[in-house]
């Protein structure tokens, strides 16, 4: 078990949590002891400082949406937990926009609060018997009160259906991941633009944005993966789901196949 999942586990086990969205976030702050505060940052979403006799979580005050604002503060709670004897420094972080950045603090902390805001056996439980969908993503943010990226990746870590993810910004893909026995190969575009006949590159391109009733678009396997010389595109019913984000020029595109 990682070290962010078992500090989760072992903070639900001392606070007595049931159910995660039945207690207010803020409380469980105050009540391991850091000070919260919310006001405007610049290029960030959370922020954490560390002080000799205190600690301070700085919450963007400008974020949108309720279920992003609840992951960042699990994201700095879960600085907190960890690292308050390690990081000696403030910590800048947008917890969704870029899940899985370098170092392993900023990884530690996410999988804090992903298991916090969706634990393992409640998540498992409530994709079971479920076909992979946009609208179980949605259904699923809405249920756990977080973030439908945070989402996408306890999916893709749990889910009963394998998908890939490919993240992209400013037009070139960042990373991918693949779940590990995956028996398609991926066409690596890290430092590249989108292919470009996938969804990620219709937004890019043109600003396309499906509508939610549309937002599972039909693509070629060749889009994102290799075509071996005996296949055909036609034999194939792969799908892309992406999570836009305009105000930072990022595309989470999610595929599957049927």
């Amino acid at each position: 078990m990682s070290k962010g999942k078992n500090a989760a586990q072992k903070l639900i086990y001392e606070c007595g949590i049931v159910d995660p969205t039945e207690i207010p976030l803020e409380l469980i702050v105050y009540g391991r002891g850091a000070t919260l505060v919310e006001k405007p940052l610049h290029n960030a979403e959370g922020r954490i400082v560390f002080g000799n006799s205190k600690s301070i979580i700085t919450v963007n005050s400008n974020i949108e949406f309720m279920g992003k604002r609840r992951f960042v503060l699990a994201h700095e709670l879960g600085h907190f937990e960890m690292h308050r004897n390690l990081v000696p420094v403030h910590n800048d972080t947008d917890a969704t926009l870029e899940y899985f950045k370098n170092g392993h603090q900023e990884t530690e902390a996410n999988e804090f609060a992903s298991e916090l805001l969706m634990p393992e056996n409640l998540f498992i439980s409530e994709c079971e018997n479920k076909k992979f969908s946009p609208d179980l993503l949605r259904s699923l943010a809405d249920l756990f009160q977080t973030s439908i990226t945070s989402v996408a990746y306890k999916y893709f870590e749990l889910g009963r259906h394998p998908v890939c993810l490919f993240y992209s910004h400013n037009n070139t893909v960042k990373y991918w991941k693949r779940p590990d026995d995956y028996p398609y190969f991926i066409n690596s575009r890290i430092k590249l633009p989108p292919p470009e006949d996938s969804v990620a590159a219709e937004f890019f391109d043109n600003q396309k944005i499906y509508s939610r009733a549309h937002s599972k678009q039909p693509i070629w396997k060749s889009t994102w993966f290799e075509l071996k010389k005996y296949e055909n595109d036609n034999d194939f019913k792969f799908y892309e789901y992406c999570i836009i984000t305009p105000k930072y020029n990022t595309v989470l595109s999610i595929v599957w196949e049927e």
